[in-house]
């Protein structure tokens, strides 16, 4: 079974079986960032929900580090297809 770089054609079976795979989880970690991004647009006093975001954004930041060690291509491609910035390096 060969993994398909591109999250955007998967199917919905391969999505249930690939839940597990990094670009799975910086692809949902991308779609909580926005959709609380958004709420915090709505409510700038959520405190909680500004702290869930930094910690998400924490876990997306050293999934894509461990990503672009293992696999820089497809970093490349997941960065440009999620219209995400690269983050800075230390």
């Amino acid at each position: 079974m060969i993994k398909n770089p591109f999250i955007s054609v998967i199917s919905q079976e391969e999505k249930e079986e690939n839940k597990g795979s990094v670009e799975y989880q910086i692809l949902s970690f991308t779609n909580k960032i926005r959709r609380l991004t958004s709420h915090l647009e709505l409510h700038r006093k959520d405190f909680l929900s500004q702290r869930g975001l930094r910690k998400i954004l924490g876990k997306r930041q050293r999934l894509l580090a461990y990503l672009s060690k293992k696999n820089r291509v497809r970093y490349k491609e997941l960065i440009s297809q999620l219209d995400i910035r690269e983050p800075k390096t230390r």
